[in-house]
């Protein structure tokens, strides 16, 4: 990885990280599963950034994207169960 890609890497593991914060204070405050699972897909995407980044290791690694399927999962379930009702 060269300097800018991790640069970059890590500035979205950052701005994951204070979305999924922003999202788990909505979640605190109104008790809605919907924020709680918009907190856990950004943490995970955060995670899977940092770690990429600290392991050295490119984002295109095919591990990266079943976390991201993951991720991108949780937000679809978000989306399914609040429209179910």
């Amino acid at each position: 990885m060269n300097e800018i890609s991790i640069f970059l890497s890590g500035a979205i593991s950052l701005a994951s990280l204070v979305v999924a914060l922003f999202f788990f204070r909505f979640w605190r405050s109104t008790h809605d599963m919907f924020f709680m699972y918009f907190a856990l897909s950004f943490a995970l995407e955060c995670a899977s950034r940092a770690l990429a980044v600290g392991l050295q290791v490119p984002d295109s690694n095919p591990i990266f994207y079943g976390v991201r399927v993951i991720s991108y999962g949780l937000i679809i379930i978000a989306i399914w169960q609040k429209n179910r009702r």
